[in-house]
């Protein structure tokens, strides 16, 4: 192996430059060649991309974001799409390459796969929820973010006698809503994997201020529901001012926490060691403190289930 390509798509996250700054050190220290693609697929379907050195990765492994950018690509899911880029990475003599992505883009991974291209992948969604691996890379510093947030926010609740609703990501998971509400001791965590009863949730919260305490804060995953239509209902059910609060993208930024800067370290040296030992089609992993990789197949055609030992600490600590 003599050359070897890498790419960021989908959305962006934390720890992205560090897996990058890992690759490209990696590589060149058993003397492969790296060619960083600018924007994703679009990058590799227009040829835009430059040879990475080791001073070109130097000083990123704290930064938030890709320096080599991202964006979705629609015309790689075509079939011509898919070929241009098989033929742009045999132009180049590029004997592998690996993806930094979500669902999108490892799904984008496998078919390079199918078609002959030695490719492996590092999973890389906020969400964290991608099959096979405990973390992926970015929930981590998502989750700072998170919780440095809720605890301000809780400041001003205190102030106010108030409750808040705070939505955070998580469409298909939410696992940044169950882990951010057990670790700032909020009221609630909803959920799109767990039904849940307003009426309920209604009566805790009265029964918080009878109690006299002075806030409430729960916290919605985008897959569960608004958080402005759970205000609404909730303020007919319980008679007093309910404020909400979208995190939006901010979850995406802040700099790379230790546990993500590690992890992404760790990844993308495994994906080039990987690719020398002619490994293809798989994605790395990283389960129970072990580093290991399953298929792409696998890790896209199962469902993450969330921990039930979470979920019971959850109820617990809500009760």
């Amino acid at each position: 192996m003599k050359r070897i390509g890498v790419l960021t798509s989908g959305g962006d996250c934390s720890g992205m430059n560090a897996c990058v700054r890992s690759i490209v050190r990696t590589a060149l220290s058993r003397g492969i060649e790296v060619y960083g693609f600018k924007k994703g697929y679009q990058g590799l379907l227009d040829n835009d991309y430059r040879s990475l050195t080791s001073q070109d990765v130097s000083g990123i492994i704290g930064r938030a974001g890709t320096f080599l950018q991202s964006a979705r690509c629609l015309e790689f899911k075509t079939d011509e799409g898919l070929k241009r880029g098989h033929e742009n990475l045999i132009d180049l003599g590029i004997d592998g390459i690996v993806v930094i992505g979500g669902n999108g883009s490892l799904t984008g991974a496998l078919k390079l796969h199918d078609i002959g291209v030695p490719v492996v992948g590092i999973p890389a969604s906020i969400d964290n929820d991608l099959y096979g691996t405990d973390m992926s890379m970015g929930v981590d510093s998502a989750l700072n973010v998170i919780v440095n947030a809720v605890d301000m926010i809780r400041d001003t609740a205190s102030s106010h006698d108030r409750m808040f609703i705070i939505e955070v990501m998580g469409r298909n998971c939410g696992y940044l809503a169950l882990a951010s509400a057990v670790a700032t001791g909020a009221e609630a965590a909803l959920i799109p994997e767990v039904p849940y009863n307003l009426d309920d949730i209604a009566r805790r919260l009265k029964r918080r201020f009878k109690e006299k305490k002075t806030n409430s804060i729960i916290i919605v995953s985008e897959g569960a529901g608004s958080a402005a239509d759970f205000a609404a209902k909730l303020t007919e059910k319980v008679g007093y001012d309910i404020r909400v609060s979208v995190l939006g993208h901010m979850q995406r930024g802040g700099n790379p926490s230790v546990f993500d800067r590690v992890l992404a370290s760790k990844m993308g040296r495994n994906a080039v060691l990987a690719l020398e030992k002619g490994e293809s089609g798989v994605m790395m992993t990283y389960c129970d403190s072990v580093y290991s990789s399953i298929t792409l197949t696998e890790a896209l055609s199962k469902q993450r289930p969330l921990s039930q030992s979470l979920l019971d600490l959850a109820a617990l600590l809500e009760s």
